[in-house]
């Protein structure tokens, strides 16, 4: 597994969101991008930085941030997740996690003492030109975009 570095192309993809539309990366493309990857939707952590995301999405947004969320999930659980929690940013399904393992969100990690392989929390930006600006790897998820935001010079939400 390689990881993604400053500087690097942003791989392109194309996925499928919660309410099943494709959704690809160079749709983008002029604006700034934020794609976090994270293990499974309506888990306890994914929840809490999901709804971060959401809280700060208003202000992101007005600093030129477009948020995608990335999971192995099928879409109609990114629906349920969407509508449970009052998410406001697309949600997209890699079940196959081929995106996961082109930008090196996918890997081994330690479970409760045991190495198992899966998705590894991870948060890219992606500049308007699609480089790399930003690649976090193994983030927590409280307080990953307070973190976040500090690193982007953005003031607390």
């Amino acid at each position: 597994m390689t990881n993604l570095e400053k500087g690097d192309i942003a791989p392109d993809f194309t996925l499928i969101d919660q309410d099943e539309h494709p959704v690809s990366l160079g749709d983008f493309r002029g604006r700034r991008v934020i794609l976090y990857f994270y293990p499974a939707a309506q888990t306890p952590g994914c929840t809490t930085q999901a709804c971060d995301f959401r809280d700060s999405l208003a202000s992101l947004q007005g600093a030129g941030y477009t948020v995608l969320g990335i999971s192995r999930d099928t879409p109609e659980k990114l629906r349920a997740f969407r509508d449970s929690d009052g998410l406001t940013f697309p949600l997209l399904s890699d079940a196959d996690h081929a995106v996961h393992e082109a930008y090196g969100a996918w890997g081994e990690k330690q479970n409760y003492g045991k190495t198992v392989t899966g998705v590894l929390r991870s948060t890219f930006v992606v500049d308007e030109e699609g480089k790399i600006v930003e690649a976090m790897y193994n983030v927590k998820a409280t307080g990953h975009v307070a973190r976040l935001r500090k690193t982007l010079g953005l003031a607390a939400a």
